[in-house]
C-alpha cells in the first residue's frame, strides 16, 4: 500500500515535470517570435531612403529658393521685385502741366435785383460784377506723358489733356521741366505730341497689343492727383471694351491697376517692360478709382503718333 502510494505520487511528479518543461518551451518559442519580428521591424525601419523620412519631418526653416524663371530680383536678398524693371523705364515718364484760360459766364444770381436788394438789407458785400464780365479764367490742369523720342524730344500724352492750352510745361522725373509745343493731336485716338528739347531718357518699346489677354499683368504709371509719379499694379481686366464716352474712342483696353485724374497721358506696360497703352479714362464716383479704367491700345497709339508726326 505504502508502494503503490509512493509509486503514485512519484506519477504525479514526472506528470507534473513534463508539464513544466512544455510550458517552459512554449515560453521559450514565445520568445523567440516577438524577437525575431522586432530585430525585422528594426531592419525594415532602417532601410527606408533618408529622402522619404523627411517628408515626415517639419518644414526646413531656411527660406526655399525662387524659381530661376522669375524676371527680376532684389540684388540684396534675391527675392522677387519690379524695382529693376521699375528703375530702367520710370525716368522716360513725365509730368504734364496744362495752362489755359477759359471763358467764364456770370451766375444768374448776381443779376438778380432782389438778391441784390437781400445783400444790402444785410449789410453784405456785393460780388465784383467787374471782374466777373471779364470772363477769362486761368486754370491748370495735371497729367502724365511719355517720352517716345529722348533725341528729338517727342513726348506722348492724351489729346484732351492738351485741348485748348495756352501754355505746356512737362517735368521730368529728375525734377527738371521744360516747355512743351504742342506737334499736333489725333482726337479719335485721343494722343496728342508734344516737343521738348532734347533729353537723356530710356526708349522704351512697343508691344503688340493685340497679343493682350485678360489676365496679364500691367504697371500704370504717372502723376495722379498731382502728387508726382506713382506706380500701380493690376492685370488687364478686359480687352476690345467699347462704349466709354459714347464710343469715341473705339476699343479699349480695361486694367484694375489704379489709374486716377492725372495719371492721363502715362503709359500701360507689361512686365516685360513694354508699353501696351496709353491710360485715358476711368469710371468711378467722384472721379476716383474703383479698378475700372481704360487704355488706348498701343497698336493704335503707334499708328495715330506715325500720322501726327509725319504730318508736322
Amino acid at each position: 500500500m505504502l508502494c503503490s502510494s509512493v509509486n503514485h505520487f512519484a506519477g504525479i511528479h514526472a506528470a507534473m515535470s513534463a508539464q513544466r518543461v512544455g510550458l517552459l518551451t512554449g515560453i521559450a518559442i514565445f520568445l523567440t517570435i516577438i524577437s525575431t519580428s522586432f530585430t525585422s521591424g528594426c531592419a525594415s525601419s532602417a532601410a527606408i531612403p533618408v529622402d522619404e523620412v523627411a517628408l515626415t519631418e517639419p518644414a526646413a526653416t531656411a527660406p526655399l529658393p525662387f524659381p530661376e524663371e522669375l524676371p527680376y530680383r532684389k540684388r540684396k536678398g534675391g527675392y522677387p521685385s519690379l524695382a529693376p524693371l521699375l528703375a530702367r523705364i520710370t525716368p522716360a515718364v513725365v509730368n504734364v502741366s496744362v495752362f489755359s484760360e477759359v471763358v467764364t459766364e456770370d451766375h444768374p444770381i448776381l443779376r438778380d435785383p432782389e438778391f441784390r436788394r437781400f445783400l444790402e438789407k444785410f449789410d453784405l458785400p456785393l460780388p465784383s460784377l467787374e471782374e466777373e464780365e471779364s470772363g477769362l479764367q486761368r486754370r491748370q490742369s495735371i497729367a502724365s506723358g511719355l517720352i517716345v523720342d529722348a533725341r528729338r524730344g517727342y513726348v506722348l500724352t492724351n489729346a484732351h489733356v492738351v485741348e485748348n492750352s495756352d501754355d505746356i510745361v512737362v517735368t521730368l522725373k529728375d525734377r527738371r521741366s521744360f516747355k512743351a509745343y504742342l506737334i499736333g493731336s489725333d482726337a479719335r485716338a485721343d494722343i496728342a505730341v508734344l516737343r521738348i528739347p532734347p533729353v537723356q531718357a530710356p526708349k522704351l518699346r512697343f508691344a503688340n497689343s493685340d497679343e493682350l489677354e485678360v489676365g496679364d499683368f500691367v504697371i500704370a504709371i504717372g502723376n495722379p492727383f498731382g502728387l508726382g509719379q506713382t506706380v500701380t499694379s493690376g492685370i488687364v481686366s478686359a480687352v476690345g471694351r467699347t462704349g466709354i464716352a459714347d464710343n469715341s474712342m473705339g476699343e479699349l483696353v480695361q486694367t484694375d491697376a489704379s489709374i486716377n485724374p492725372g495719371n492721363s497721358g502715362g503709359p500701360l506696360i507689361n512686365l516685360a517692360g513694354e508699353v501696351v497703352g496709353i491710360n485715358t479714362a476711368l469710371i468711378g464716383p467722384a472721379g476716383g478709382n474703383v479698378g475700372i479704367a481704360f487704355s488706348v491700345p498701343g497698336n493704335r497709339v503707334r499708328a495715330a503718333m506715325a500720322r501726327i508726326i509725319s504730318s508736322h
